[in-house]
């Protein structure tokens, strides 16, 4: 099992990585630029750690911090309408002590669950370069290692191509490479599960794309495959 100073140890690297400059001018830049209703926050502008119980047998993977939202607070999806979405479906599933995540010391806790990205800056139009996925990989890679997780949850297709690729390097995902789709659902070797679902984003959410029973299923099967282990 994965111990706490460990995983500690790991989003302290995490934080302190410099391996895109584009990333760590434009996070820096938003820091200082600010948004007008954010002008009293000193923002994190920093890559943002890991967040929730490195024992966790539920992984979520998101695709990069908000500008404004984790770049800002220095906590993965706190501080923007994507966290909202996500944290009041994880309360509601009871992966979360409390359904809204505002700021890194609101007294915020995950159950059983923790959540990573497939980049840990926030990249311009949300948009990061192949080159730049690639770079975040090895972090992936050590939180992927460190977290004993049943089941991985991928919001959006990038954090699903993340998973995959890091599922397949494990040998517990093999043969063609399964298409993303929200509810898919792909078993892995010991018991574990890959599942799929559309990112919270604002894109998703406000179109009807993406709606709150929708989402809320995902976690009531998440619920299922857990009770099952």
């Amino acid at each position: 099992m994965p111990r706490k100073d460990t995983w500690t140890s790991l989003n302290d690297r995490i934080v302190a990585c410099a391996a895109c400059p584009r990333l760590r001018e434009y996070c820096a830049q938003i820091g200082q630029e600010k948004r007008k209703a954010y002008l009293d926050w000193d923002y994190w502008a920093r890559p943002v750690p890991n967040l929730g119980d490195p024992r966790a047998r539920l992984l979520i993977v998101g695709l990069a911090p908000a500008a404004h939202g984790a770049n800002r607070t220095g906590r993965m999806f706190t501080g923007d309408r994507s966290g909202d979405w996500l944290f009041r479906a994880l309360h509601k599933a009871g992966f979360a002590n409390q359904p809204t995540a505002e700021h890194a010391s609101d007294g915020l806790k995950l159950f059983d669950c923790a959540i990573t990205a497939t980049c840990h800056c926030a990249p311009p139009g949300n948009k990061p370069t192949p080159a730049e996925i690639a770079n975040c990989e090895p972090w992936f890679s050590k939180t992927f290692q460190l977290v004993p997780a049943v089941v991985y949850l991928a919001l959006g297709q990038i954090g699903f191509r993340t998973l995959c690729r890091a599922l397949r390097q494990q040998g517990a995902l093999a043969g063609k490479l399964p298409k993303f789709a929200h509810g898919v659902e792909v078993p892995l070797t010991e018991g574990r599960w890959l599942l799929g679902s559309y990112h919270p984003s604002q894109q998703n959410t406000f179109t009807g794309v993406l709606t709150e029973p929708m989402f809320d299923a995902i976690f009531s099967r998440v619920q299922s495959l857990l009770a099952a282990d």
